[in-house]
């Protein structure tokens, strides 16, 4: 019986008690004395923050990684970000694959929900894919950082170096740099770095334009028409926001006073980097802080957006803004359906798209209101965070430190919830229609 009960189960609710599960153990192994520097081990609220953080690859701290975590826990967090970024489907598939496992069904229907293949078939081939793609790429990232750190640092560097590039594939934005720039600093001290900012701008964006993407450029190279429609929208919609805010960032953010002590060169990086990190990397070269109120809500919006489907970062997805977007082109063209490179977008799409966008900015504006009214900080710092949970950045205005409990589980549960995946809670705590059978009478609504 109790195996028919498991056969119910639905690939959605396999991912949900998978996170569950890893960031259970997460937290068991960051409260163990071994992972602290001092003396006794964290609390069980500051282990179940950092383990969640780390899990759904956010970088959130209440702690300073690099401070108050030893190497034990360090490598523990490491774990969980790779995992986590990864998914916790795709490893435990690698695994079975590794250890020479039969892989049933099921466990490739798990697999095709987990990275959002088209297809069950050749699902196996494409985690293979998958697997060796992203170390090859976190092995790249960490050659490259390592040329900076370990003359800096020496033998040290090289572990400063694996760490960073993981972070920064699996968009988690966890630094070690407490010890050498101060606490939660992360990479301040490296605005001007260009070999730095290269190394973790690439990861950022490798890691966050999606797995089928990587493999769309595997089978047609730089063949843009014959890649899948979701690949060209992916692409072109990472493009322009990374253009966008570029520009922003450039010609108005960092031209303000509080910025004069940045060079031409310096400002650039700056600039660049600033655009990127919201596709959820959650590192900074800059102090967040003193960015002007139209750029933090110009941030807070990158964060929603986030990075692409099927990939280590969060938010509501770029292909959902396009959706949105193209669908919103037709309403005012007075087109029945939206277009795209010559395709017509789905109903379905546009319906999950409009789903997704709602949920996300609900749970960010009620998050950062809840938060605001518990601990009275500002409403956009709030929201700042709120944002930064439910989009799985990281990035922080340096409120996070000094919430409540209540405010510490909300940020908790958003960073969740952003992980998984709107539409997966959705679909795992929701039963599945048995079909239409009949329908209700429809009447003309007016909006607008």
């Amino acid at each position: 019986m109790p195996f028919r009960k498991m056969d119910r189960i639905t690939p959605a609710q396999i991912i949900i008690l998978g996170f569950l599960f890893l960031i259970a153990v997460g937290t068991a192994l960051l409260m163990l004395p071994v992972s602290t520097s001092g003396p006794g081990g964290a609390s069980f609220l500051d282990a179940l923050f950092t383990a969640t953080s780390a899990t759904c690859v956010t970088g959130l701290v209440v702690q300073d990684t690099a401070l108050y975590w030893s190497p034990f826990g360090q490598a523990v967090l490491l774990v969980l970000i790779q995992i986590g970024g990864m998914g916790v489907v795709t490893m435990a598939v690698a695994i079975f694959i590794f250890t020479g496992r039969h892989i049933s069904l099921k466990q490739r229907w798990v697999m095709q929900e987990s990275i959002s293949a088209p297809q069950v078939g050749g699902i196996v081939r494409q985690t293979r894919f998958i697997l060796k793609t992203a170390l090859a790429m976190e092995a790249a990232g960490a050659a490259l950082l390592a040329l900076r750190f370990c003359p800096q640092m020496g033998v040290k560097g090289i572990w400063y170096a694996v760490f960073h590039s993981i972070s920064a594939f699996c968009n988690a934005g966890f630094d070690l740099m407490g010890v050498r720039s101060g606490p939660c600093s992360s990479l301040t001290s490296y605005t001007a770095d260009s070999l730095v900012n290269i190394a973790i701008i690439l990861l950022i964006v490798l890691g966050g334009i999606g797995f089928m993407t990587w493999q769309d450029f595997r089978e047609h190279k730089w063949h843009l028409r014959a890649m899948r429609l979701q690949t060209k929208v992916v692409l072109s919609t990472t493009v322009i926001l990374l253009a966008v805010g570029f520009l922003y960032f450039f010609l108005y953010e960092f031209r303000q006073p509080q910025w004069q002590s940045l060079g031409t060169g310096e400002r650039f990086w700056a600039a660049l980097f600033q655009t990127v990190t919201p596709r959820t990397a959650g590192f900074n070269t800059v102090d967040l802080s003193q960015m002007t109120p139209p750029s933090q809500l110009v941030t807070i919006l990158l964060m929603l957006v986030g990075g692409s489907p099927g990939s280590t970062a969060g938010g509501f997805k770029t292909t959902t803004l396009a959706v949105l977007l193209l669908t919103t082109a037709a309403v005012f063209r007075r087109r029945d359906t939206a277009h795209c490179f010559g395709r017509r977008l789905q109903d379905e799409a546009v319906h999950s798209a409009m789903a997704l966008f709602v949920i996300y900015l609900l749970l960010a504006v009620t998050g950062g209101i809840l938060i605001c009214c518990i601990d009275g900080i500002p409403l956009m710092g709030a929201l700042f965070e709120s944002s930064s949970a439910v989009a799985t950045v990281g990035l922080s205005l340096g409120y996070t430190a000094g919430l409540s409990a209540a405010s510490r589980l909300i940020l908790i549960f958003l960073m969740y919830f952003g992980r998984v995946g709107g539409l997966t809670v959705i679909y795992a705590v929701t039963v599945k229609g048995t079909g239409k059978v009949s329908q209700f009478p429809q009447e003309r609504l007016t909006v607008g």
